[in-house]
């Protein structure tokens, strides 16, 4: 027999109507909040992407840093796109973030959720800034296109970004942060000294400071530790 529990697990990990994009993780029955987590891609492509794809198994180490610093009772979930391409007006890779935010809500109504995204996934999140029960915003090497959203009053935001990138511009992020502390933005704005587009340089640095900063967003004013 299976128990309402397992279900409501079983429901959120299933790919059904997501036309291809998936989410995977820990998934706890009654979690306290969650943290979703978002890989990069290209500015255009519709090869479809799987699970071994290297811009996908990146964030991997992320999902599971994030994992043992939140607790057994903070869910944290990985989504993998569709298609590699943000694809202009189609936006691709925004269309699966809102189709597991979607999911997320219709399984766990009103739950607190912490996005992280990479490049393009930092594109996508900063998109998503504003939604409803988003609670902490982490935009890694973010891909920053001019389109990004202020997050709602109180809500903390993370841009992190390494020096020494060449695929994504570092001095576009510290504009953005200026932009955001102008505007009220509880923002904090990392520059990793020597870091590199894949996070490979320093690694432990962004995996720990990420973790740390949705640890304490999910733990936020009226939610508990």
């Amino acid at each position: 027999m299976t128990t309402p529990s397992a279900a409501s697990a079983r429901r959120l990990l299933s790919a059904e109507g997501g036309d291809g994009a998936e989410l995977r993780g820990h998934a706890p029955p009654h979690p306290k909040g969650l943290a979703l987590v978002i890989h990069g891609g290209a500015e255009t492509g519709t090869d479809t992407v799987t699970w071994r794809r290297l811009a996908v198994l990146r964030m991997v180490p992320f999902a599971s840093v994030i994992s043992r610093r939140a607790g057994d009772d903070v869910a944290v979930l990985r989504l993998k796109n569709r298609v590699r391409g943000w694809n202009g007006p189609a936006e691709d890779p925004l269309r699966d973030a809102r189709w597991a935010l979607d999911r997320i809500r219709e399984v766990h109504p009103g739950i607190p959720i912490a996005l992280v995204g990479h490049s393009m996934g930092g594109r996508v999140v900063l998109r998503l800034a504003d939604e409803p029960d988003v609670v902490g915003v982490t935009a890694l090497a973010p891909w920053i296109a001019g389109d990004a959203r202020e997050p709602r009053p109180g809500i903390p935001a993370l841009l992190m970004h390494g020096s020494r990138d060449r695929i994504t511009d570092p001095a576009r992020t510290a504009i953005l942060a200026s932009r955001y502390a102008a505007a009220g933005v509880d923002v904090r704005h990392d520059v990793v000294d020597g870091g590199d587009h894949a996070m490979l340089r320093h690694a432990g640095r962004w995996h720990d400071t990420v973790a740390g900063f949705v640890s304490e967003a999910l733990a936020g004013p009226g939610r508990t530790s």
